[in-house]
């Protein structure tokens, strides 16, 4: 495996996934001005999320992940009958633009490197919604992602992007600038012109979090545990793989892990340094240099954290 130097690009807003909180509350065409999109002018409808079939497979991946209840304490189990009873007044909820998600339900979890990582659970019901939403989306936005984009993608997997990362080893690449880092609604703005789904994907980021008996406000974007979280986090870092290619680099990116592969520790500190400018003034990205670093790469393992 590679030897790490201390080159990791750790970035954060403040506000991870999500536009400034200042824009949370301006409308949507704001917001992607704001973020310098283009808001779009077509895309996937509503109508694609509540369509039969479309929910049936939302439905049948919601029972095979299964997880623990939200808020509300309803299971996976529980939802079906509950689907049967409520489903049509949800479906128009939905269709009219006023659902209205629920907070989820904030826990920790062990993290691998030590200590605790929170988790933002959101209810079985906003589960299957977000499930639905991400299936259209996906089917809609998958095929203008990088080729060297790796995670949470259909038939795209952690061991292509090794056997992507040994290839460029083998060709001369050994060194490695390692990225992790996190920032959202312009971008989506510029995919969508649905207002209700916008409102509804905008809901899902601002549903706030249950903690201790009382809802406090998202301060961190798309609630991780969350079926939309993946592809999301794959749209506000297609960006930096576009710039990524533009500039001709080597690079191989699983969900939010980037290596960028050169020939050697000089070149890799000029790239670090110029893609810390470009996330720095492109997505609004604080870099945490304390926690960024160039290695040498010894084999084509990938490194997660």
């Amino acid at each position: 495996m590679r030897q790490k130097k201390q080159i990791e690009l750790n970035l954060g807003t403040g506000a991870r996934g999500e536009a400034p909180k200042a824009a949370a509350q301006a409308t949507e065409a704001r917001a992607a001005k704001a973020s310098l999109e283009r808001p779009a002018v077509a895309g996937p409808l509503m109508e694609a999320v509540v369509e039969r079939e479309n929910l049936k497979e939302a439905l049948a991946r919601v029972k095979r992940n299964k997880g623990a209840a939200g808020v509300d304490g309803m299971t996976v189990g529980d939802l079906p009958a509950d689907l049967k009873e409520h489903w049509l007044t949800i479906r128009a909820q939905l269709l009219d633009g006023t659902y209205k998600p629920q907070p989820v339900r904030r826990v920790e979890i062990p993290k691998a490197s030590g200590g605790l990582r929170p988790l933002g659970i959101p209810t079985v019901l906003d589960r299957l919604i977000q499930q639905a939403v991400m299936q259209v989306l996906q089917a809609d936005w998958d095929g203008t992602f990088s080729e060297t984009s790796f995670g949470f993608r259909p038939k795209r997997s952690a061991h292509q992007a090794v056997e992507q990362a040994q290839a460029y080893i083998a060709s001369g690449h050994g060194f490695v600038v390692d990225i992790d880092h996190d920032i959202l609604m312009g971008l989506v703005a510029k995919r969508v012109a649905d207002k209700r789904l916008l409102k509804l994907i905008r809901g899902f980021l601002t549903a706030g979090v249950l903690e201790g008996g009382l809802v406090s406000a998202t301060e961190e974007g798309t609630p991780q545990g969350g079926p939309l979280s993946p592809l999301l986090s794959n749209l506000m870092l297609d960006v930096l793989d576009k710039e990524l290619e533009k500039r001709g680099h080597r690079f191989v990116r699983y969900a939010d892990d980037c290596n960028i592969y050169v020939r050697s520790q000089k070149a890799g500190e000029r790239v670090m340094a110029g893609i810390e400018r470009f996330l720095e003034k492109r997505l609004k990205l604080k870099v945490n240099k304390a926690k960024s670093a160039v290695a040498k790469s010894y084999a084509g393992f990938w490194v997660t954290r």
